[in-house]
């Protein structure tokens, strides 16, 4: 990463925040240098908090005890329980965050115990001005890029369109379906029009680049439970198959937009990470 490229993926700030989000949980605070596992620290008993709700949701794991005993770091039937970090610790019976300390056990918001995988789709294309031609910016002389945003209906923020992979679902799959749910409102459409719209985008959406796969520094993230994502990158070079779209927010979405890229851009989680990513890969304006 450069310079004045965000701090790096391995960066672990936003789930240190000091209520966790949604609810009046505070976090045990967590200095810099006592994040690793590998640093002692005894008197480390984080509170506990996972939210009520989620023992009701189909989606969700039960809690953790003698009729729960999943495969830890494993495909446990349909439900992938393997990080792409790697193993990682059980201690107790608990999965551990790869990353360290978050200052908050249990599984807060999340599902799953363990990691959470999710899917991101960045589209993109290059900035056009009235006559067609890609916009420089003035510094640094290098082309504006734009990608695809929507606004979090929980948290307001904008953020990249991606969703959590379902149990069995491919990646490539979910990267679809997360784009057309949240920027094209296909959960509005009839069966038959949701099915023209995703062929309709199969072969945009066959021509991917993997930029990230890994832990991401979310603010849902505890000790027990994180988020992960793999990332693409759809960039339409000259704008021709983006410039059909008709974009709609819906599912967990309340706006979205085309959204010019750079270094100002204040985005959920560790989206700015990713999209700095695709930034270096085109070459585009920071």
């Amino acid at each position: 990463f450069s310079a004045f490229g965000p701090k790096t993926m391995r960066a672990h700030f936003k789930c240190r925040g000091a209520t966790y989000p949604g609810t009046d949980v505070l976090r045990l605070p967590v200095p810099d240098d006592k994040v690793p596992w590998t640093v002692e620290w005894s008197e480390y008993k984080p509170p506990s908090y996972s939210i009520p709700s989620l023992a009701s949701k189909p989606w969700a794991d039960p809690e953790i005890g003698s009729h729960f005993c999943p495969a830890w770091n494993a495909l446990d039937g349909s439900v992938d329980r393997r990080s792409h970090e790697g193993a990682y610790a059980v201690l107790d019976g608990r999965p551990q965050t790869p990353h360290g300390r978050t200052g908050l056990s249990g599984r807060g918001r999340l599902g799953r115990w363990g990691p959470n995988h999710a899917a991101d789709p960045l589209v993109t294309r290059w900035k056009r001005n009235a006559a067609g031609n890609v916009v420089t910016n003035d510094c640094s002389q290098l082309p504006v890029l734009q990608f695809v945003a929507i606004a979090r209906r929980d948290s307001g923020e904008w953020a990249i369109p991606g969703g959590m992979v379902d149990p069995g679902e491919l990646v490539s799959a979910t990267l679809r379906r997360e784009f057309c749910e949240e920027a094209m409102n296909s959960l509005s459409l009839s069966e038959q029009d949701k099915q023209k719209l995703e062929i309709s985008l199969e072969s945009f959406f066959s021509k991917g680049i993997e930029v990230y796969k890994g832990y991401v520094d979310d603010p849902r993230n505890t000790d027990n439970a994180w988020m992960e994502t793999v990332a693409f990158n759809f960039h339409d070079e000259n704008g021709n198959i983006t410039g059909k779209f008709s974009l709609e927010a819906g599912d967990d979405a309340a706006k979205v937009r085309w959204t010019d890229i750079d270094r100002e851009l204040r985005l959920y989680a560790s989206h700015s990470d990713l999209v700095y990513r695709v930034v270096q890969r085109l070459k585009a304006h920071w």
